[in-house]
């Protein structure tokens, strides 16, 4: 009898065992399935790499070209007597009371506007007479032959204690004399103004298109077109 039931026995003492030890059947995974190449869609093609590739920027691409702003156009001192300044009148008061701020910068600045007008009707470079006038009087310190209320600005007929220099009735016919000397030197063209110039005559018409001319002519002074041109650079530097 008991040989009967020993097979039962022994089946159930196993699978009190197994509950006992806490082990659980193994669970068998499926197994995948595989889709044939033809139902594989463009999308379900690409790799993870090829996908890591496609994130990264190409780096064959060329970069948008760097713009450098551009700076405006510095102006170079002038050299030519006739032509165009390029000063305005605030900047030539402005470097001007710079240089001497003891001086009536009410006068200065109407003398800054005389000059320019002047200068427009012949054809002459306001700026360079404008330094020129800063030169010969010292920024008008004066203290030479010539004095403040003679309104002569560039040291017209100062010659000597005998011919200290020509006085002019107010300051622009000064100023009309000094353009029209410095028109004697720098062409041949006639005068758009009536002649106040008394030494307009002794000028050889067109002898020094250039400030460089005026040294050894306008002035004894070989230096002289040097130091108007420092002046000028000074201007340029301080304006520009």
């Amino acid at each position: 009898m008991m040989n009967k039931f020993a097979p039962l026995i022994n089946c159930f003492l196993l699978v009190l065992l197994i509950s006992c030890a806490g082990l659980q059947p193994q669970t068998i995974t499926p197994p995948q399935q595989i889709i044939p190449p033809e139902q594989i869609t463009p999308q379900e093609q690409i790799t993870i790499p090829e996908q890591a590739a496609l994130s990264q920027p190409d780096s064959t691409t060329i970069p948008p070209e760097r713009v450098t702003p551009v700076p405006p156009d510095k102006h170079e001192p002038p050299l030519n007597i006739m032509g165009e300044g390029k000063t305005s009148a605030e900047k030539l008061t402005r470097f001007f009371e710079n240089n001497s701020p003891w001086t009536d910068m009410v006068f200065v600045q109407m003398l800054m506007c005389i000059y320019i007008e002047e200068s427009a009707i012949e054809g002459v470079n306001h700026d360079i007479a404008f330094v020129q006038m800063c030169l010969e009087t010292g920024f008008l310190n004066y203290g030479g032959l010539v004095q403040p209320e003679w309104n002569n600005f560039c040291g017209l007929g100062a010659i000597g204690p005998e011919q200290p220099g020509l006085v002019f009735p107010d300051p622009r016919t000064g100023v009309r004399a000094h353009i029209q000397h410095l028109k004697a030197y720098g062409c041949e063209e006639p005068l758009n103004q009536e002649l106040v110039d008394p030494r307009f005559r002794y000028v050889r018409r067109g002898s020094s298109p250039t400030i460089e001319g005026l040294a050894g002519t306008w002035a004894a002074d070989r230096a002289y077109a040097v130091k108007l041109n420092n002046i000028l650079k000074r201007l340029y530097d301080f304006s520009f």
